[in-house]
């Protein structure tokens, strides 16, 4: 079975917008809906202890740390969005491009946020309304979902070796020539020859 050819660039790319369009579609429809829906810091039981939803504004990162400097989150979501649009262009990967892309969604979701929410530019709140006490305090957003599925799948596919042209790692270690192999061969048997042909040391007296 013959190996499945890489994507071409224009085809990744379009892999990479289309899912980060999807995702922060999703995300944002659903903030809507808490908006409009959800009463503010009170739990709703969904399944119990296990889900609640709890909808809440968060100005800094998990568990609301950096409330006081949301500008540096900001520019941080905007730095990622613009290194991954910046690799987009490069992929031929078919995971790389699903990865990215819904890494991308989730990073824009969040961005959008702090851009055009309240308290205002750049520094408005982002929405959160999925709780599980039972696992975690944090209360996070689909976006954060997205964001933390992207960024293990992305140590994965390194720690496997897959690259962005959709090659891996193996396929671009060195390879022994065939005369290279040969020499290394004949030299072998050169020092097996020789270690034939010495003299064993003679053996001590007997007294």
């Amino acid at each position: 079975m013959s190996p499945r050819l890489p994507l071409r660039r224009s085809a990744a790319g379009a892999i990479v917008a289309i899912l980060a369009a999807l995702v922060l579609a999703a995300d944002q429809f659903v903030k809507y809906l808490t908006t409009e829906n959800l009463p503010y810091q009170e739990p709703v039981p969904v399944l119990g202890e296990f889900l609640q939803l709890y909808y809440v504004r968060n100005p800094g990162a998990a568990f609301s740390l950096g409330s006081d400097v949301t500008w540096i989150f900001t520019i941080a979501l905007a730095v990622v969005a613009g290194v991954i649009v910046w690799k987009a262009f490069g992929l031929r990967s078919r995971l790389w491009a699903v990865v990215l892309g819904a890494l991308l969604g989730g990073v824009l979701g969040n961005l959008g946020d702090r851009l055009f929410r309240d308290p205002g530019f750049p520094v408005g709140h982002v929405v959160d309304m999925i709780s599980m006490p039972w696992m975690m305090p944090a209360i996070f957003n689909i976006a954060d979902i997205f964001i933390v599925c992207g960024m293990i799948s992305v140590a994965l596919l390194v720690v496997f070796g897959l690259r962005f042209d959709g090659s891996r790692e193996r396929d671009h270690a060195p390879v022994e020539t065939e005369e290279e192999a040969e020499a290394a061969a004949a030299e072998q048997e050169f020092a097996t020859r020789d270690d034939v042909r010495r003299p064993a040391a003679p053996a001590d007296d007997e007294r």
